[in-house]
């Protein structure tokens, strides 16, 4: 079977009515998302990067030039393979022995492919490895925040992003009450790093609802809860889950229906959050009318809530984009102080969750993949950053930044070379990233169409799209592996990553050690011979080929796996959490970092940017940047599925019908939406669900700012802060953000 893997899932490859390359849905997939079908479109789309491109006067002048400030506005030319390969072997050299390693930045970073061997970051980072190294950084922008807290309170073997939930099976089969705070985008399940070949949290769901699982969700959008029976919608202020979450404990400590023996067995801490509760120090009770002033949701919601949590086998869910915000750590750490309290952790599909629906594999009652990759070898530099600190390492030569208890250094970087991502769609304050990029001596940027990231290069090599070479696919987190067929070839010129950087690697005498003098199709067998040697049931490497797939325990039903916490609460000696105390740490010594953002336990602290500031008198509406429907981050953007969302090119928004009119705003109108840190242009979709207040513009429209600076794609990154989700996390936060919102009278399109 020909199948192409995507990180949207699998397609199959067949032919049109005129003999050419098109997708169709992958049969084995109940669910398939729609927004890969077109992919192949964009092999001859005018945006395309065709040959190796240099900035002009960076390829007049050169690196010492100091030319960067003309990043972004200049025009490129067409040179070589041969030519660009001498260039960026050369400035390697120049760079790592005036400088160091730690001189460049290895900025690979986003979701460029779904093939374990054609892995941008991966190829990059194996070839910058054996040239001296580089600045590497740590975490993601999906999962920052809670990535650090999460192994401080529940230990190490809860830092990935899905280890935490109990598998839908379970839930289907036991809980009678799911809490989600943040929502249940299902558009997000559609996406899987390393691809799947069958979307199932639909289905999953939909399971839970026939089986008379009740669903309460707690969001600005009522778009966030999904359809069907069982299901009630809490409209919330944006910023304020924890707060809700700290009254629904306050009401199960005042009402005596709080899990004693649990709290005394499984966790440590509890006196001193119980202490904040009750106000013993700064004379505020946390209790429902506290946090119903906060956050909007009725006292009686509230206290109701918490009572059926103690009632009911309930499980708390809480979306990851609650955690892409100010002070993300918190709502994280009081979902688990809550479901602590009510007692159900450790019971079949009961207790805590993180980000059911963000992904497709979260709560997927599989057995999982755990395979290998194209090895990127050992990095001699030792200095890293987290990862949503780009701007600030690019700002401050020689500078620190504090993180997770560490002082990091920030070295003088002269060299970045960015490879399968787009920082110019998920980083913020866009238009501060472009100024820091313009200070190193050189960027070079790995990419198959003209991104905002490319046009802030001075050299650009052009890569071969996904479904221009041959790979395997497969994630950690899921039970499917793809052979990804080739599709078509790519056009006259451009190559894959590994053709490229076997050019420069040939220049810096490293060709063999880069290749292990391996083709292709010799790295495929050898990484899915990795698979095998853990999985032998799977079939040989032919076999698989011949295929196009496999699938571990195909067509049997694999039971559940285990709820990682059903051991411990068993037996809390027997088996120990891999925290300092060996239980739920309530209590944490991450106070003792000394962080002004961070203390002992679930805080409230109000953001600086949510609509209780003060700034709110200045820019009263509070903007959310979800992921889209359309497309995966920003990729296939120009993608018929994306342009056919927009109106007339321009990205839509929404917002609540009183705003829409109390701005003189009306549907289908493009609209400017500012603040202190930018502008950009979209269109207004009035939505009657959506909370006063509130205006959501979904990540991922490429940033095309004009000649006077404003943003005509669409891009929320043009308005959020750099401001971290705290100093312990470092992670993004783009969901504090505040800003106004006025009719556009500039030209459309004159960009």
């Amino acid at each position: 079977m020909h199948l192409f893997a995507t990180h949207f899932g699998t397609y199959e490859v067949a032919a049109d009515v005129d003999g050419k390359p098109c997708l169709k849905p992958f049969r084995h997939d109940p669910d398939p998302a729609e927004m890969g079908l077109g992919y192949l479109e964009l092999a001859d789309h005018p945006e395309r990067i065709r040959a190796p491109m240099v900035r002009r006067s960076w390829l007049e002048s050169g690196p010492l030039a100091r030319t960067g400030g003309q990043r972004g506005k200049e025009d490129f030319v067409e040179v070589s393979w041969d030519q660009v390969s001498t260039i960026i072997a050369d400035e390697l050299r120049r760079v790592h022995s005036t400088h160091g390693g730690q001189a460049v930045f290895g900025g690979s970073y986003g979701w460029a492919s779904a093939g374990r061997f054609h892995h941008a970051q991966s190829q990059l980072k194996r070839l910058l490895n054996l040239v001296g190294g580089f600045t590497s950084s740590v975490n993601t922008y999906s999962y920052g925040a809670a990535g650090v807290l999460l192994p401080h309170i529940l230990g190490v073997d809860y830092k990935d992003a899905c280890d935490t939930s109990p598998s839908w099976s379970d839930i289907a089969d036991n809980c009678e009450l799911l809490i989600g705070f943040g929502g249940f985008r299902l558009t997000n399940a559609q996406v899987e790093a390393g691809g799947t070949g069958s979307h199932r949290a639909v289905e999953w769901l939909r399971r839970c609802q026939e089986r008379g699982v009740r669903f309460v969700v707690l969001s600005p959008a009522a778009s966030d809860a999904p359809t069907g029976p069982n299901v009630r919608h809490i409209p919330i202020r944006p910023n304020t889950d924890t707060a809700v979450m700290l009254g629904m404990c306050h009401t199960l400590l005042a009402q005596g229906l709080f899990n004693e023996s649990f709290l005394r067995h499984c966790t440590v801490g509890f006196a001193e959050f119980e202490s904040y509760l009750i106000g013993e120090k700064d004379g505020t009770p946390k209790d429902a009318a506290w946090a119903s002033k906060l956050s909007g949701v009725p006292e009686e919601a509230i206290t109701e809530l918490a009572g059926e949590l103690h009632d009911c086998r309930s499980l708390i869910n809480v979306a990851w984009s609650l955690q892409r915000a100010r002070f993300g750590e918190q709502p994280f750490w009081s979902a688990i102080a809550l479901a602590s309290m009510a007692g159900h952790v450790g019971q079949r599909g009961c207790g805590f969750s993180f980000g059911l629906t963000s992904v497709n594999s979260t709560g997927q009652p599989v057995r999982r993949l755990k395979g290998p990759a194209f090895e990127q070898g050992k990095n001699p530099v030792r200095h890293y950053i987290p990862v949503a600190r780009i701007t600030e390492l690019l700002e401050k030569s020689g500078g620190a930044i504090d993180y997770d208890g560490l002082g990091l250094e920030m070295p003088d970087i002269r060299l970045v070379w960015w490879a399968g991502g787009n920082p110019f769609h998920h980083h913020q304050d866009l238009n501060r990233l472009a100024e820091a990029f313009r200070r190193p001596d050189t960027v070079i940027v790995t990419e198959n169409m003209w991104t905002g990231t490319a046009r802030m290069a001075d050299i650009v090599l052009p890569s071969a799209f996904p479904f221009e070479r041959d790979d395997l696919a497969a994630s950690s987190r899921d039970n499917w592996l793809v052979y990804s067929r080739r599709a078509m070839e790519p056009p006259a010129g451009i190559l894959t990553d590994h053709e490229a950087y076997c050019l420069i690697a040939e220049k810096l005498g490293c060709l063999d050690a880069f290749t292990e003098k391996l083709g292709i199709e010799e790295w495929l067998a050898r990484i899915y011979e990795g698979y095998r040697e853990r999985y032998p049931e799977l079939p040989d490497f032919q076999a698989f080929r011949l295929r196009g797939f496999a699938v571990l325990d195909e067509g049997e039903d694999a039971p559940a796996p285990a709820d990682h916490f059903r051991h411990f609460v068993a037996d809390p000696v027997a088996h120990p959490l891999k925290t300092p105390s060996g239980r739920i740490e309530i209590a944490s010594a991450i106070g003792a970092f000394g962080y002004p953002d961070m203390g002992d336990h679930p805080t409230w602290m109000p953001p600086e940017e949510w609509l209780g500031a003060e700034l709110a008198e200045r820019h009263p509406i509070h903007l959310l940047s979800p992921q889209p429907a359309h497309r995966l981050h920003g990729q296939l953007e120009y993608g018929s599925v994306s342009q056919k969302a927009k109106l007339n090119g321009y990205e839509r928004f929404t917002l609540n019908a009183a705003d829409a009119a109390s701005l003189e705003l009306k549907d289908d109108q493009l609209c400017e939406l500012y603040n202190d840190r930018g502008r950009t242009i979209a269109a207004l979709s009035i939505d009657a669900g959506l909370s006063p207040g509130v205006a959501v513009l979904p990540a991922g429209g490429w940033f095309r700012p004009d000649g006077a600076g404003v943003d005509h794609g669409g891009n929320p990154n043009t308005l959020t802060a750099i401001t971290p989700a705290s100093h312990l996390s470092q992670a993004t936060a783009p969901n504090s953000c505040l800003i106004s919102i006025r009719a556009w009278h500039g030209s459309a399109g004159g960009f």
